[in-house]
């Protein structure tokens, strides 16, 4: 078990995922030459884009996934390196001037500590920019939790139980992060949720987009033919849920957040 990420299943839907990420950049103020870190790197095309943007000095992706790491590689040049590493735990001397971290911290618990984490390694005057998704109301995740406790799965999960939703669980309300950013000293701050009507060219497509991220915490405790019966059963459902639609409109909420130091 204990799956890796892949790097193909979550570049099926490149576009869509990236909306979010330009719109959180363009909450960043201009800088004069400093360093970036983005954390939760995935396979690196979007560090190299907010390195082109900002120009910084040196940029460093951090990512868990080794997978997700050997795609970036190819994006790695002399003032962009990626490295393995825990966003959990991530911190640093006070040195970064842009601390990035995009659909990658709901991944991780306790929001206000990690927040806290981060914002020590950024220099006076540095911006943080924090997406992530907040969706854990929305039919593609209910179906989730739903089916993860069909007695034929509720039996491969053990008596640990299905793993929980990682957006359900960690993720904070807008309001909740406007009050962190304010906490921690940011004197510039704007925090939002925003809907972004994806139109997928089917209903099926949704497995396929949940699959690449949300769907991946059951892939790395079930054995590869359970979790091949745990999708089809997923899809049934989900398609029984939301109808089976050619287009299909996906609304997909996220909270975008920015905040900038004294």
């Amino acid at each position: 078990m204990a799956a890796d990420w892949n790097p193909a299943q979550y570049r099926r839907f490149a576009d869509e995922r990236s909306r979010p990420f330009f719109d959180l950049l363009d909450l960043v103020q201009p800088m004069a030459a400093g360093r970036l870190a983005d954390l939760g790197c995935g396979s690196g095309e979007l560090t190299a884009a907010a390195a082109e943007r900002f120009e910084p000095s040196s940029a460093l992706g951090i990512d868990s996934s080794p997978a997700m790491l050997a795609s970036a590689a190819a994006h790695g040049t002399d003032s962009l390196s990626f490295e393995l590493g825990d966003i959990l735990n991530w911190t640093a001397p006070a040195e970064f001037d842009i601390v990035i971290a995009n659909a990658s911290l709901q991944w991780v618990p306790d929001h206000v500590a990690v927040l806290t984490r981060w914002t020590s390694a950024l220099r006076p005057g540095g911006q943080i920019a924090v997406q992530v998704p907040a969706n854990g109301d929305m039919p593609s995740h209910v179906v989730a939790r739903e089916v993860a406790q069909f007695e034929q799965f509720a039996k491969a999960f053990g008596s640990a139980g299905p793993p929980t939703d990682p957006v359900e669980q960690n993720v904070l309300t807008p309001e909740a992060y406007a009050a962190v950013l304010y906490q921690l000293g940011y004197v510039e701050q704007h925090v939002r949720l925003q809907v972004y009507p994806h139109v997928l060219a089917s209903s099926r497509a949704v497995v396929d987009w949940v699959r690449g991220t949300m769907l991946t915490r059951f892939q790395k405790v079930l054995d590869e033919a359970t979790f091949a019966v745990f999708v089809q059963t997923y899809e049934r459902r989900l398609i029984e849920v939301i109808g089976d639609h050619e287009p299909h409109f996906f609304p997909f909420k996220r909270i975008l957040m920015w905040g900038r130091r004294p």
